[in-house]
């Protein structure tokens, strides 16, 4: 046995281990909040049932099932890239908690990607869950599956950097309720359960270049409809992601 054997080793891990670390611990986290299931996955599967099986809004022909299913894909993402993200990390930011990972080993661009890891992770069992709940109710989906998987990242990116945006310059409270507020708001003027089209033309082009409106008319352009790649929705997300994203990226505060 060599002199040294037993001496300490101090030092940061390798990035990709405390980043997947961190990512393990958020995923955690959320799925043993009540509140954050309860948004995340139990309203959305409950909208699936309940307006596939109730004729409440005339989603126009074909089984309200084929254009509901996109639509409350498009919700989940909201409800966890943007609503669960902003309040989770807003009341973190206010404890100190981001403060206290921010002088930790891991960089801050370390602990923003394993947040969105974290929402990734989430959002593959939402969507894993709500589409077996869609084929339970007769959903005959169509379309590239690789133009849906685009898509959910567009959209994943485009509204986590808003959701960034609100919880790193608002306090806590108002995150929560503002984040709250938008989700409601964007269920009903977002075209997941009402088509877009019953809404006045002048209100339609508004809505249309919202995040939530260009995912859920992309995904339905893609799973109801067959096409290839609906690139107007896509291009919409795109600048979103790349508004967003910048937009946190300079405003955000750690304190």
């Amino acid at each position: 046995m060599s002199a040294g054997t037993y001496t300490p080793r101090p030092g940061a891990a390798p990035l990709h281990r405390m980043i997947a670390a961190q990512a393990a611990l958020e995923t955690r986290m959320l799925l043993r909040n009540g509140e954050q299931l309860l948004l995340t996955v139990v309203i959305p599967a409950l909208l699936l049932v309940l307006f596939s099986a109730v004729d409440v809004v005339d989603t126009g022909a074909g089984e309200a099932v084929d254009f509901l299913t996109p639509g409350i894909l498009a919700l989940a993402v909201m409800s966890t890239a943007f609503t669960g993200q902003a309040i989770a990390t807003g009341f973190e930011r206010r404890y100190g908690v981001l403060k206290r990972l921010g002088a930790s080993p891991l960089p801050r661009w370390g602990l923003m990607t394993a947040k969105t890891l974290s929402v990734l992770v989430t959002e593959v069992l939402q969507v894993v869950l709500l589409t077996v709940i869609a084929f339970a109710l007769g959903w005959s989906p169509q379309g590239n599956p690789f133009s849906v998987l685009l898509l959910l990242v567009l959209g994943t990116v485009a509204v986590s950097g808003l959701g960034l945006l609100m919880a790193g310059t608002l306090k806590a409270e108002a995150t929560l309720a503002a984040a709250n507020l938008v989700f409601l708001l964007l269920l009903v003027g977002g075209g997941v359960v009402v088509p877009l089209d019953r809404f006045p033309e002048a209100a339609q082009s508004v809505l249309g270049l919202l995040p939530i409106s260009a995912l859920s008319d992309g995904l339905r352009d893609v799973l109801q409809h067959g096409a290839a790649m609906p690139w107007g929705d896509a291009a919409v997300l795109a600048v979103w992601a790349v508004l967003g994203l910048g937009a946190a990226a300079r405003f955000f505060r750690w304190e």
